[in-house]
């Protein structure tokens, strides 16, 4: 797996595992994110948008913090995995290959928390979970621009 690889690629691994391992936990132990393993009934959701507006429409009474939680941290919490899988994996230098990466592995995940009855089945997740690892990817892309940009100017100089 990760024989013959740069380093940076290695250390792209090593940041992946802890990345992995950070959000297992957050995803399925975090008690502080309603992950009760005492859940008696299967929760989930499979219209789109549903829990999104629900969370908008009553912000005020919920506050902010749990809209921000909901909406932007499901983004962010799949950032990284957009960000480091073109790092260590060639295929995933295509966007499509990232994004269906990131679909899937929050399919697994929402599956998982359904079957398990930790947390909730939420299709809103899967959108916001993709959009992030897509956004993720952007990132990638732009540091990539701006490396490249600046071997040149460095090498202008000399």
């Amino acid at each position: 797996m990760i024989k013959n690889k740069t380093m940076n690629q290695r250390f792209g691994w090593v940041l992946f595992m802890a990345y992995l391992a950070m959000l297992v936990y957050f995803m399925f132990f975090a008690e502080s994110f309603g992950r009760d393993p005492a859940q008696h009934g299967y929760a989930y959701n499979l219209e789109l948008f549903k829990e999104i507006k629900r969370f908008y429409q009553y912000r005020h009474q919920l506050g902010m913090k749990a809209f921000l939680l909901n909406v932007a941290g499901n983004m962010v919490a799949f950032m990284p995995c957009g960000f480091f899988l073109p790092i260590i994996i060639n295929k995933a230098e295509k966007w499509y290959n990232t994004i269906l990466f990131c679909f899937g592995l929050s399919l697994c995940i929402e599956t998982i928390q359904l079957v398990f009855r930790v947390g909730s089945f939420d299709v809103d997740d899967l959108l916001l979970n993709t959009l992030g690892g897509a956004l993720g990817d952007g990132f990638y892309y732009i540091i990539q621009i701006l490396r490249i940009r600046r071997r040149q100017r460095a090498k202008e100089k000399i």
